[in-house]
């Protein structure tokens, strides 16, 4: 009868998916990709090591006369130096990588959640930079003599780890624009300048005045503001700074999905 076709067509042809199976999908796709990069240490040691080497090398070596102020001010910078690393390598190489190779098109196409696929990467993404923030804080308290509280030490682990995101979204971003070849080296180009000119390798004040004029413009710079008042090294609020961090990760991250939409 008309009106039973009628109900038929009106009636869905699928049901939700229950919030267990959703919440179970977000935790499988993290548990992949933490699992993924453990099983890849050639790429994860080099971003959590490096930034601990250079301390020691540059921080506490080359400085071991210096008072423990100076030592701190290298305990936050070379840990924003750090935690930018897994945003914008994690995010950057290995989305350009899988777009290229398809990967990223056939997790599109499985029944999951389509966010469970980022939010995996930023989990990863911020046990890394817990890790290398945890690798730092017994270099800076053994070796270099640095005076923290244990409410400073885990305001510095939570603001490194809270601030890799900025940094993850910025790395989709530039996942989504090159191809997985060339990723590395474009990060590169954007990382290394940016750490330079955001005073994490020579403070702000020696460098030249229209440097000093650019620096508000990187989101290292804001990141590197709030961990030294983390460690006691600075005064004042912390919310612009987080304002603009936010500002820059919501920004990106608009940006890469706007593009991914158009190009997969």
């Amino acid at each position: 009868m008309p009106s039973i076709d009628l109900a038929l067509a009106a009636a869905p042809t699928h049901q939700a998916m229950p919030l267990r199976r959703v919440l179970g999908a977000y935790l499988a796709e993290m548990r992949s990709e933490c699992l993924r990069y453990l099983r890849a240490p050639s790429f994860l040691l080099p971003v959590m090591l490096f930034p601990t080497m250079f301390y020691l090398l540059f921080g506490i070596v080359m400085n071991h006369s210096a008072d423990h102020h100076a030592l701190t001010y290298l305990l936050a910078s070379y840990g924003v130096f750090g935690v930018m690393s897994p945003g914008l390598f994690g995010f950057g190489v290995s989305l350009a990588m899988e777009r290229d190779n398809g990967l990223l098109t056939l997790k599109r196409a499985l029944p999951m959640p389509p966010g469970a696929y980022l939010l995996g990467k930023m989990l990863m993404a911020m046990l890394a930079a817990g890790v290398v923030i945890v690798l730092l804080l017994p270099l800076a308290l053994g070796l270099g003599h640095v005076q923290l509280a244990a409410g400073q030490a885990g305001l510095l682990l939570l603001t490194g780890m809270l601030g890799v995101l900025p940094f993850c979204a910025m790395g989709m971003f530039v996942g989504t624009l090159v191809k997985g070849q060339g990723a590395p080296g474009v990060l590169n180009l954007i990382y290394l300048p940016m750490s330079f000119m955001s005073g994490l390798w020579i403070p702000l004040s020696m460098l030249p005045s229209a440097l000093q004029r650019l620096s508000p413009f990187w989101p290292s710079t804001h990141l590197h503001r709030i961990a030294l008042q983390a460690v006691g090294l600075e005064q004042g609020p912390a919310w612009p700074h987080v304002l603009v961090l936010l500002a820059f990760g919501v920004g990106f991250s608009l940006l890469a999905a706007r593009r991914l939409r158009r190009i997969g």
